[in-house]
């Protein structure tokens, strides 16, 4: 288990030390959820790294969930997704990573994460999770 860390309430945001510090965040930084049936967000400049060649791989996430008691908090989520940056995965990994780690975070009753990658060698390449709670 890693240490607590929280966002800083103002000012400027810190870089994340790698993924599993930003997935901590996600869960530290959620808050309790009101009487809402899906929330989404969109971040367009999502950068990961290819674990292949190191180069950049850029695009964009879609999430959209339907809450239980939690929600994501969108400062933690620019944070956990900022982690990416340097991260060596596949599209087809970040997908179903990413719908983990929220699931993990907040135990929605539904998620679906989206990503778009940027084309690249004229192929553009979109994957997709789903994951629902189970008790």
């Amino acid at each position: 288990m890693a240490e607590n860390y929280y966002l800083p309430r103002s000012g400027p945001m810190p870089r994340p030390e790698n993924v599993e510090q930003g997935r901590e965040v996600l869960k530290q930084e959620a808050f309790d959820a009101p009487n809402v049936q899906n929330i989404s967000f969109r971040a367009q400049e999502f950068t990961a790294v290819c674990p292949k060649t190191g180069q950049p791989d850029f695009g964009t996430v879609e999430i959209s969930y339907t809450p239980r008691h939690k929600c994501i908090e969108s400062k933690s989520l620019k944070f956990y997704l900022w982690s990416y940056r340097d991260h060596g995965a596949f599209c087809e990994s970040l997908a179903a990573q990413i719908a983990d780690d929220i699931m993990w975070a907040i135990e929605a009753a539904t998620v679906k994460v989206v990503v778009h990658q940027t084309t690249r060698g004229g192929i553009e390449l979109t994957t997709e999770a789903i994951r629902e709670y189970s008790s």
